[in-house]
């Protein structure tokens, strides 16, 4: 069993055996950030594969490890994808969006405000980007209210939840879908956006490609899905998302310790630095990413 570098949230590895390959996936049970519902999320699997989503095959799951067969492709770059490719992701949302399958719906926890805390314990403790934690403390505190307030349209959708370049891959040139563990229950508006958004840009925000956003969308409607209505709502879920990474991997870089299971420690202070840049120019863009959507 060989262990892949680079996940963001648990541990990887590949397995070779005389029955094929697997992905092994141990999960982080040291800090995790939510409840996983490993029944309820791999039911889900099993019926989206069942329907042909391509994904990898989901062969067990239990508390500490996810088993999938190993699945080739190419990593899918943080930079826009091709439109046809864009289009597909879209039609694929559509057909997971369709699935009858059962789902209790749990209660969100409101999204932490501890910021001013946060950036006194990174000064205390000398952390190298505690500096410019402290400056945008307000507007870390203006996210998080944003967050909490804005007023989702509905619907709300049983979906993966986080299709993103990193869970992504290209084979043959069409998409695959990898890592379903934070699917749940979701408003519509900001799955749309946070996908479309996330395939249809570089890493800054200064390289978004409407052509590349609208198609997803517009695969969406094809695939006989409706859109909702325009509004910040559709970025919403991106940036608590983003707001809750990055809190959660400021804790791990403030126990100054790397803990057994999840990202090393290097990788999560790579990610509290890249959330501390880039979330207030995200959250500053809200009026612009909204042209998107006219």
């Amino acid at each position: 069993m060989t262990r892949v570098h680079g996940g963001f949230a648990n541990r990887m590895y590949r397995l070779d055996t005389d029955q094929g390959s697997f992905a092994v996936k141990e999960l982080n049970v040291a800090d995790r950030r939510w409840t996983y519902r490993v029944e309820d999320v791999f039911r889900l699997e099993r019926a989206a594969f069942a329907a042909g989503i391509p994904m990898p095959e989901p062969i067990s799951a239990d508390h500490q490890t996810l088993v999938h067969r190993w699945v080739d492709g190419e990593k899918v770059p943080e930079a826009p994808v091709s439109e046809a490719y864009a289009f597909e992701v879209g039609e694929i949302l559509a057909r997971i969006h369709a699935l009858d399958v059962e789902w209790t719906a749990s209660t969100e926890e409101p999204t932490p405000q501890d910021w001013p805390v946060l950036a006194q314990r990174a000064a205390e403790t000398d952390q190298p980007w505690a500096g410019e934690l402290a400056c945008q403390v307000d507007t870390f505190l203006a996210i998080a209210h944003f967050v909490d307030t804005c007023e989702r349209p509905g619907p709300v959708v049983l979906t993966h939840k986080d299709i993103q370049p990193w869970n992504l891959l290209a084979r043959d040139g069409r998409p695959v879908i990898l890592d379903w563990e934070l699917s749940g229950l979701l408003d519509l508006s900001g799955e749309l956006g946070s996908t479309a958004l996330s395939i249809a840009k570089g890493p800054g925000l200064d390289t978004i490609d409407p052509t590349i956003f609208r198609a997803v969308l517009n695969g969406y409607t094809n695939a006989g899905g409706a859109l909702p209505p325009p509004g910040p709502s559709w970025f919403a879920y991106l940036i608590g998302g983003w707001l809750g990474h990055t809190r959660w991997n400021i804790l791990r870089a403030l126990a100054g310790t790397e803990a057994s299971t999840g990202p090393d420690l290097a990788l999560s202070h790579e990610s509290a630095r890249a959330g501390i840049q880039g979330l207030p120019d995200l959250y500053a863009r809200l009026p612009a990413l909204q042209t998107l959507l006219a």
